[in-house]
Formats: structure tokens, sequence, C-alpha cells
């Protein structure tokens, strides 16, 4: 196994930028699988499968491990993935503005030999009250269609969360709970390069949860 490297099932350039704060070396290879909700799935069920099936959908490369991930935004029971249109996108944005929700997202890591860990981390979004005119601008520019709920928290134009009442993972609602995927690849005896608590800070200008996280309270 090469310690050093992952390959990422996943073309997100939000996964790839964050992962690369660990400073292992990444390579990424898109994954196709059916992403179709099953009868009786909620955030957590759905998220841990269709991650599962994208680990195993991509096999190692050099004895590298492969890492995916899947993310769901849960409101009130109802869940919201990718919008297909700007339609949906507006739809969704208007659905969230002014309440929470929780974001969901689930890694899979497979090594080699087919051994799989995985991990959940959910986070708890309150969303800003918004006007009309913003999610026009923000549609415009193209932002909502490839997120989840049709936003990201990292939208520095549209800064759609409020982030003084956010105290859980950043980069989860991006996409990639960075150190939830540092705790998992540890079972696999693999340890980051470089502080990736320090690192994702640089990165997102917050966190506040790491030190839970990495210790398995979180």
């Amino acid at each position: 196994m090469c310690a050093s490297r992952l390959v990422l099932a996943s073309q997100s350039p939000r996964r790839h930028e964050l992962l690369a704060l660990g400073g292992w070396e990444v390579v990424v290879r898109s994954v196709k699988v059916d992403e179709a909700r099953r009868e009786g799935e909620n955030g957590r069920d759905l998220t841990r499968r269709l991650a599962r099936s994208k680990a195993g959908a991509k096999p190692s490369v050099d004895g590298a491990i492969v890492l995916a991930a899947d993310t769901i935004v849960v409101d009130q029971g109802v869940l919201l993935g990718k919008p297909l249109d700007p339609t949906e996108a507006r739809s969704m944005l208007e659905r969230l503005r002014g309440r929470s929700h929780i974001v969901v997202t689930s890694i899979a890591l497979q090594e080699a030999g087919g051994t799989v860990v995985q991990d959940t981390c959910e986070s708890t979004v309150s969303m800003r009250p918004y006007g009309d005119d913003e999610i026009d601008r923000y549609l415009a520019g193209g932002g909502p269609l490839d997120k989840a709920g049709a936003y990201g928290i990292q939208d520095g134009r549209f800064e759609p969360v409020e982030m003084t009442a956010f105290h859980d993972c950043f980069a989860n609602v991006m996409g990639l709970p960075l150190c939830h995927v540092v705790r998992s690849l540890r079972q696999f005896g693999v340890e980051p390069v470089g502080d990736v608590p320090r690192a994702c800070i640089a990165h997102t200008g917050y966190c506040r949860v790491y030190p839970a996280i990495l210790a398995g309270r979180a």
C-alpha cells in the first residue's frame, strides 16, 4: 500500500482541493453509479450506500487507497441533492432560506485487498434570509447547479449560511469532512503528510470541532 497516494473517486473540484490539504498525492478518477434513492432510505443510509458503491466501482491503482464520498442536504426529512436545472435550484434556495437543515456526507475508503472503512459526518446549517434578487444573481453565475441543496457554504459572493450560528464541520458542508478522512485513514495505518486541521482552517477560515472529531467524539 502506498501510504501517501490516494485515488479520489470523484471529479468534484472541492473534494480534490480539500483532500490535497493533507499532503497526499491525489489521483482523480471519475466514477458513475446509480444514485437513485431506494425506498425508505434516509440521508445517512443513502450517502453511505452511494459512497461505498463509488469506492468499489473504481479499483485501486498500485496499492493506493480509493476514497469516495457522497453528500446530501436533509431538510425536514426531505432529501435535496444537486438540482437538475436553474428552476429546481431556485426552488431549493427558496425552501432553505431563513431556516436550518442538515448536511450529511458519508465517506468510504477501500484498499486493494477489499477492506472498506466508512464514516459519516452531519452538520447543522442555518441559512440567512437572503432575498430573491440575491438568488437571481447566484443563479446567473451558475454556482448552484453542481452542489447538493443548490448552494456552497464557501461561495463568498452569495454567503448563504448564517455563520454566527454555525458550529459544525465546514469542510463537511463543502463535500468532504477532512478530519473524518484522517481518522478513517488511520485505520489503514496512513497518516497525513501535513497538519490537516491547520491547513483546513487556513483554507476555509473556520474550524471549531476538529479536536473532538480526531478523538472520535464527533
